[in-house]
């Protein structure tokens, strides 16, 4: 780790403890890139950070290192680009954690972070974890430039009523991300994605945000791809999990590696089930909650679901700077 990060981290102190603590690192999905979004990575952490950019651009081929420090939001938006650097980024930030001795309890990620997740419980190598992340974006692409769709995160109308007017609406949409009580996403067609909007805001809905992720997934326009990505699966390498890794599609832990590899492929159609990930988080005893990578939208869902609970992000140097204070 960079000296001058370490020495702000060592400053801070260590942690005071107060009965047994257990940690969950949180890895961020799709919709979570930004410009710039590794470039303290690379700047305060080179010989970790970018040890993992400088493999991940030899085994794809593509220039990932570059795109995530000076690609332009257009440029990582598209869904093919912004999956392995997403996973890429949150790896890297997982690697600089891991080095100065941060380990998490369980791990877990949103949709794409599943992979993030299974790659830092050992389950998936880099190489796999890379591969499969690229053709998972390559295929969402096509569906895309096929069906036109998108997905809008929704607050303010219970789940249970989403999922009414949904099923009412004429075209593919459908509750796609159950991400905190007062939060959902809904996937599918641009036209019915826009019917069920206007029916929710008639609803009393409140903020509406249609999400920088370029395809309708988790819906069951994707199923379409679960046999090509089955075959992709299939030539990957999965282990039992190191340490316990909680599905997005179940809410349960992941037993061992042929479970993960069914999971990522349900995962395609199935929606997110955060809420219950969390839950199931705190049930088996995590007092800590560590957004892993780009952005703070987990860090921000888990402090509005659990109560007391110590919550962290790590999208700059000075957020990692304090992990490592308070876990390392």
């Amino acid at each position: 780790m960079n000296a001058s990060v370490i020495a702000a981290a060592r400053q801070m102190g260590p942690a005071t403890l107060e009965g047994q603590r257990r940690v969950l690192a949180m890895f961020p999905g799709q919709g979570s890139q930004r410009e710039g979004m590794a470039a303290h990575l690379i700047r305060e952490f080179p010989e970790t950070a970018g040890a993992v950019f400088e493999r991940a651009d030899d085994e794809l081929g593509l220039p990932l290192r570059a795109l995530c420090v000076e690609g332009d939001a257009e440029r990582l938006r598209a869904t093919e680009i912004a999956q392995p650097a997403i996973l890429v980024t949150s790896l890297a930030t997982f690697e600089v954690l891991r080095a100065e001795g941060f380990a998490p309890d369980l791990v877990t990620g949103h949709s794409l972070g599943e992979f993030t997740a299974l790659a830092a419980a050992g389950v998936l190598d880099l190489a796999d974890a890379l591969a499969l992340v690229r053709r998972r974006g390559e295929l969402m692409a096509e569906v895309a430039a096929a069906v036109p769709g998108t997905m809008t995160a929704v607050s303010g109308v219970p789940a249970s009523r989403i999922e009414e007017i949904c099923a009412e609406v004429d075209g593919v949409v459908e509750l796609a991300n159950y991400n905190a009580p007062d939060q959902s996403v809904i996937s599918g067609t641009a036209d019915a994605v826009a019917a069920a909007t206007d029916r929710l805001r008639a609803e009393g809905a409140g903020k509406m945000v249609s999400l920088r992720v370029g395809a309708p997934f988790h819906c069951s326009l994707m199923s379409t791809l679960e046999d090509r990505f089955a075959d992709a699966l299939s030539r990957a390498e999965f282990r039992d999990p190191a340490i316990d890794v909680i599905s997005s599609v179940t809410a349960q832990p992941i037993s061992n590696g042929d479970q993960a590899r069914d999971l990522l492929r349900r995962q395609l159609t199935a929606p997110v089930r955060w809420i219950e990930v969390i839950a199931a988080a705190t049930a088996l005893g995590c007092t800590d909650y560590i957004e892993t990578g780009p952005g703070r939208v987990l860090s921000g869902l888990a402090n509005r679901m659990v109560d007391g609970a110590t919550v962290r992000s790590t999208q700059d140097a000075r957020r990692i700077a304090a992990v490592v204070a308070e876990y390392a």
